[in-house]
């Protein structure tokens, strides 16, 4: 062959190599064969090394590693590569297209998944690839290039030749993370924790053999300079980003409302358990980019874009101590004290540690790193402690054996694990019994936190919750106190005025009967009507209603029969005893039954199934159980669907769950 031909002939099969990595890996469109892959790459190799002048920078032999450098030089970005600024939950999410609204802009949105990898920034020269670069703290990064060139999705060359710098996210495949760490384990060597530790370690190895060996996968995502382009909104730098070769994610959506991105948010919460790659939340940018000039940034953040993140569901920090509390029933429940952290958008100190048998299976000690999580994505829980992370300073737990509050002996009932304060005239059991009663999900009266109701018990104006109703038979005593004016006396007596007024399940929940919660309270509430059928309701009778049990249904017919002059004195003071709501509806397909929801669903919206469940008595849950009784599947569902149908749970498609739908109508 002559060097004319042998040059044309590297050239074709960088082209039709580049081609083939571009269709398999960007676009997931294999063109050729992997044997046809392999004979071409060898015969490039073969050429390549026998005729080095014709090395090209194109090349994808380029991408398989070897290139060892000494050190990271540093590199800084023309543009600053800022962070995005992290919102924790739907008010948040409303909160940012508020300001965007405030600044006299109407906005449409681009959604994007928030992938979880490493960011990265990529620069082409005349379309070649002449420089990769890390964040950095934004400034100022590290050069990269030896490593990007080993992501086959990264193009070595653009379909244009053109200078443009993007940037985007590199990443790990969970599939990839999986199969490295089985071979890792087989050579004895510690696994990789996540694939964000994963990608960020690969591409920071001096030697790119190992980032090659990593098969590390790229996201482009932003253009810094897309009016050089004459591009006017971000989705046409996106579509023209591709259209120069790069891989975008093509999970993105451009949206006209806040409420469609609240809708794309629900949709991958759904999704992201199906996803090959993690994704730890989703970017929602302003899409006019005249807009975001206009918007601005701050010294760290634009303020045209932010990342809602998926909450967390376990979070690591300190138990820093252990304290007890006595509730409305003289029982006693140990708390944990925290090192305050952010779990599911609310930040969390203290987390119910329940009794003393709870404290000692998990192995608890003061000073212990410790999992916390939201129960039922509520109720703060301690789940453990990462007892490997102990360093001998830790304290053990140890039980009381005496009421903190009144210092009488705590005594143990028969069958129950929980320790209790006897003494029924102990200060505390007075006092949580009415802060109970005042609180929001019970009869909701404003003006009366806890520390006033303890100094109001202490004065003796409030020793039961019929003491409430009184409290403006005291009011030259109150307005006596250090901190009460006469406005802030008459707010406290109206809210008092307006609890008469609740729906009677606030007053059910407020009476603090043993193991009745808000939900129990609203349950009864809308089914028996009002209190006097719940009074007359056998203990049969209340277990015909679904999670209601028998030591629930003992304490509520115990708790009536021993308190009538008590419901007699609350109807008295005119407090309302009836149900205000919308009585719930009964249907066989619904009624008493847990749902669960996963994927699309067509013809309503997510709220739409939860409040049509709702309205028939049935339960909308998040998470799939052996009491699901069934889960509804739309289009791309999620990891809940494989949990049902391995758990043998009823599952409607859409097309069941219409007709069920449609029967509702008829």
């Amino acid at each position: 062959m002559q060097n004319k031909e042998i040059k044309e002939r590297i050239l074709e099969l960088i082209k039709i190599l580049n081609e083939a990595n571009y269709n398999y890996y960007v676009l997931d469109n294999p063109t050729i064969t992997d044997q046809e892959f392999d004979k071409y790459m060898r015969e490039l190799e073969t050429l390549e090394n026998k005729y080095p002048e014709y090395s090209f920078p194109d090349s994808p032999t380029k991408r398989v590693g070897g290139e060892v450098i000494d050190k990271f030089v540093k590199v800084t970005h023309k543009i600053p590569l800022l962070s995005i600024a992290d919102v924790f939950n739907e008010d948040e999410v409303r909160e940012f297209d508020a300001r965007i609204k405030k600044a006299g802009i109407e906005p449409s949105y681009v959604c994007e998944l928030k992938i979880d990898g490493l960011a990265v920034s990529l620069q082409y020269e005349h379309g070649i690839l002449v420089r990769g670069a890390t964040r950095g703290d934004g400034i100022v990064g590290e050069d990269i290039t030896h490593n990007v060139k080993t992501i086959k999705a990264i193009p070595l060359k653009l379909n244009r030749d053109i200078d443009i710098e993007v940037r985007g996210e590199i990443f790990m495949d969970k599939e990839t993370l999986i199969k490295i760490n089985q071979e890792r384990e087989l050579e004895g060597l510690p696994i990789l924790q996540n694939v964000r530790n994963a990608a960020a370690g690969s591409v920071r190895q001096l030697d790119s053999k190992i980032a090659a060996k990593r098969n590390l996968n790229n996201f482009i995502y932003h253009l810094p300079n897309p009016l050089d382009y004459g591009l006017k909104t971000h989705s046409e730098a996106l579509k023209f980003m591709q259209d120069l070769g790069f891989k975008v994610n093509h999970n993105n959506r451009l949206v006209n409302s806040i409420e469609e991105v609240i809708d794309f948010i629900h949709e991958y919460t759904d999704k992201r358990d199906s996803l090959p790659y993690e994704i730890d939340g989703i970017v929602i940018k302003v899409n006019d980019i005249n807009e975001q000039i206009n918007l601005g940034r701050t010294a760290k953040y634009p303020k045209w874009v932010v990342a809602y993140k998926f909450p967390h569901n376990d979070v690591l920090t300190k138990l820093t101590d252990i304290i007890f509390t006595v509730g409305r029933t003289g029982q006693i429940t140990p708390n944990a004290v925290l090192e305050p952290v952010l779990v599911m958008g609310s930040t969390i100190k203290r987390a119910t540690l329940h009794n003393e048998d709870f404290v000692n299976n998990l192995d608890l000690k003061i000073g212990d790193i410790v999992i916390v999580h939201k129960a039922g994505d509520v109720i703060p829980e301690v789940k453990g402690a990462l007892k490997e992370r102990r360093n001998g300073t830790e304290k053990p737990f140890v039980m009381i054996k005496k009421c903190p509050i009144c210092h009488t002996e705590l005594i143990k009932k028969e069958g129950l694990v929980d320790y209790f304060c006897p003494n029924e005239k102990c200060p505390a059991r007075g006092i949580e019994g009415l802060i109970h009663f005042a609180s929001r999900d019970a009869m909701n009266i404003d003006g009366l936190g806890d520390e006033i109701i303890e100094d109001f018990y202490n004065e003796g104006f409030l020793t039961s919750i019929t003491d409430f109703y009184y409290l403006k038979d005291h009011e030259e005593e109150i307005l006596a106190l250090e901190g009460f004016g006469k406005k802030s006396f008459e707010n406290m007596i109206n809210a008092i005025f307006e609890s008469k007024k609740n729906s009677v399940e606030k007053l059910i929940f407020g009476l603090g009967i043993s193991g009745v919660g808000s939900k129990t309270a609203k349950l009864l509430a809308e089914y028996y009507g009002d209190i006097d059928t719940i009074m007359n309701a056998s203990k049969e009778e209340l277990l015909e209603i679904k999670d209601i049990g028998d030591i629930l249904a003992e304490n509520i017919c115990n708790y009536f029969k021993e308190n009538k002059d008590l419901i007699e004195h609350l109807k008295k003071l005119d407090i309302n005893m009836k149900y205000l709501g919308v009585k719930k509806e009964i249907n066989e397909n619904i009624t008493n039954k847990k749902f669960v929801m996963t994927g699309t669903i067509s013809f309503m919206t997510r709220d739409e199934i939860k409040a049509l469940i709702e309205r028939y008595n049935g339960t909308f849950s998040d998470s799939v159980s052996k009491k699901t009784d069934v889960v509804i599947v739309g289009e791309a569902p999620g990891s809940k669907y494989t949990k049902a149908k391995e758990l043998g749970i009823t599952i409607w498609d859409e097309e069941t769950f219409k007709k069920v739908v449609e029967k509702l109508n008829d």
